[in-house]
């Protein structure tokens, strides 16, 4: 079953950020994911959600998503994505 990691970020420091961007997507589809949602128009539609930014990414089951988060070569973008940025994320089971 595929999972999904979410996360809600308002990036603070833009040129670091799009240092994180640049070396995000390696890590990600060496575990088996893909971007759904990297950025793009949020339109709020109840509940006054109304976050800065979205990411969606998709892994092929829970573990694979747990692999990444927890992997070394995603460690240190961790830190990198935290200081340019405040959020939230979540991983979640698909359907």
């Amino acid at each position: 079953m595929a999972a999904y990691v979410i996360g809600e970020i308002e990036v603070t420091d833009q040129a670091t950020y799009d240092d994180y961007r640049k070396q995000v997507a390696t890590t990600v589809e060496k575990h088996g994911g893909r971007f759904v949602v990297r950025g793009g128009k949020v339109e709020p539609l109840e509940g006054g959600w109304s976050p800065k930014r979205l990411v969606v990414l998709e892994f092929p089951s829970m573990q694979k998503a747990l692999a990444w988060y927890r992997s070394a070569d995603y460690a240190p973008l961790i830190k990198l994505r935290q200081k340019a940025s405040r959020g939230k994320l979540i991983a979640v089971d698909g359907a």
